[in-house]
């Protein structure tokens, strides 16, 4: 669904089955641009790992939860810029908060963990998040 403003919303269940629509809707707004194939191929990796992440731990295995995916392609701009947003009920977590692993520790006295976000923050050009009125809200843009 778009809105007015070039806006398009979908909200899925925050189930891991439900990862294929995510990637199928981000797909549906890319085909429309002139993104490289590299590129895109990256921003649906991060779109994965997000998207994992909030059906694996946002929300108590006993309470289902949802993902809002807003995405929104600037093509007036140069370069052209896509913006999307990851909006969830679950408990406030900010990923951005914690340090980046340290990737050149041996394998065996490297910390369990981080290595997602690091990939996301590596991969877009800006990374924000946010919790506002009960909801997480994490903001990736990438420019081509």
């Amino acid at each position: 669904m778009a809105t007015d403003t070039g806006l398009h919303v979908i909200t899925l269940p925050a189930e891991l089955i439900q990862l294929e629509k995510a990637l199928e809707f981000i797909r549906a707004i890319i085909a429309s641009a002139a993104c490289p194939m590299e590129i895109e191929q990256a921003i649906e990796l991060v779109v994965e790992e997000i998207f994992v992440n909030i059906a694996r731990y946002a929300y108590p295995e006993t309470e289902p939860g949802e993902v809002r995916i807003g995405c929104k392609l600037d093509q007036m701009s140069k370069p052209s810029r896509l913006m999307i947003a990851f909006a969830d009920r679950g408990k406030p977590y900010n990923p951005l908060e914690h340090p980046d692993p340290d990737i050149t520790a041996p394998i065996e006295k490297r910390q369990i963990g981080g290595l997602g976000i690091l990939m996301v923050k590596r991969i877009m050009d800006t990374v924000q998040y946010e919790y506002v009125h009960g909801w997480n809200r994490l903001v990736i843009m990438k420019s081509w």
